[in-house]
């Protein structure tokens, strides 16, 4: 079974928990170990923002470009190729790390459609 990071901070925080059970009430015990794994699950960057740019049929091998809002930053992204035998060709951040761009081809057509998703933060 594979844990992320939020489940092993959890587990992590349970764990101190449980140590230090036995100079505190058990009421207490519990409250602090969920109130650590709620914050630690609802831990995200500042000015977090998932934006998509819907799909849309381009030429093949057009890019689409994505640009996060204002003065936020990419820190990740990811795009989808739709379509009969659609092919995702690249998948990657703008060069001044502002945006992502997403290209892809159909075979036996001309256009292909592409949608673009980036994750955004200050």
């Amino acid at each position: 079974m594979k844990l992320n990071r939020v489940a092993l901070t959890g587990l992590a925080a349970l764990a101190t928990t449980a140590c230090l059970a036995s100079a505190a009430p058990a009421t207490a015990t519990v409250t602090a170990a969920t109130a650590q794994t709620a914050a630690a699950a609802s831990a995200l960057p500042p000015g977090y923002q998932l934006v998509t740019l819907p799909n849309a049929n381009v030429p093949n091998f057009q890019r689409r470009t994505l640009y996060c809002p204002g003065s936020k930053r990419v820190l990740g992204g990811g795009a989808e190729a739709r379509g009969n035998r659609a092919i995702l060709v690249g998948s990657f951040p703008t060069d001044d790390g502002r945006g992502w761009i997403g290209l892809g081809r159909q075979d036996g057509y001309n256009d292909v459609g592409i949608s673009v998703f980036a994750i955004c933060a200050d």
